[in-house]
């Protein structure tokens, strides 16, 4: 990335971030969005195109993956301020980090052309199962990868599709709060096992 500052990210109101020089990469102020967040959405976007494409087989099921990870992932993200499904629901967005604004058709393809590739492989890994252990674990290697990169990465938690791209996820106002409603939903549940307890 290029030395200098960066400010005032054009985003929505609710949105602002300020970026400090490169030697100062510990003391970047970004809201970034948290590891397990940004696993959620991606998680509910792959379940979604794998449901979707698991109802057909070879050719067919592999153009219907990559007809739904281009529609989901990068067609939605440009048209919906940087938010896929996942993004949405657990209120994370994707933003050029360089560019200083939400990431184009151009920088979205980069980026979801190689989680969209280790995800299809993650698929097929999956539908085999344990069956073969060893493709497996080779299947799945790649997607494990770019997570341990984003665990990796010390800075902006960038995993390598994000380095590739430029992009970065960050937290935003603007979503389903999904992880928040079913931890409130359960403690409610909760709640109401313990007082139907205490009655008893």
């Amino acid at each position: 990335m290029a030395s200098g500052s960066i400010k005032d990210y054009p985003l929505p109101p609710e949105q602002s971030l300020i970026m400090y020089d490169d030697d100062q990469r510990r003391d970047r102020r970004l809201p970034l969005a948290p590891l397990e967040r940004r696993g959620y959405g991606y998680l509910l976007d792959f379940v979604v195109i794998w449901l979707f494409s698991s109802l057909a087989a070879g050719w067919v099921q592999l153009l219907i993956f990559i007809a739904g990870w281009f529609a989901l992932r990068v067609i939605l993200v440009s048209a919906n301020q940087g938010q896929s499904l996942g993004g949405w629901a657990f209120d994370t967005r994707v933003v050029h980090l360089k560019m200083k604004r939400l990431p184009g058709i151009l920088e979205l393809s980069q980026r979801e052309g190689i989680l969209g590739a280790a995800s299809y492989l993650a698929m097929v890994g999956l539908n085999i199962n344990f069956a073969n252990g060893v493709s497996f674990l080779l299947l799945v290697a790649p997607l494990f990868g770019d997570l341990i990169w984003a665990i990796a990465e010390d800075g902006l938690g960038q995993a390598f599709h994000d380095r590739v791209a430029g992009t970065v996820v960050l937290s935003s106002r603007r979503g389903f709060s999904l992880d928040l409603r079913l931890k409130k939903f359960w403690f409610d549940l909760k709640k109401q096992w313990d007082n139907r307890q205490r009655r008893r």
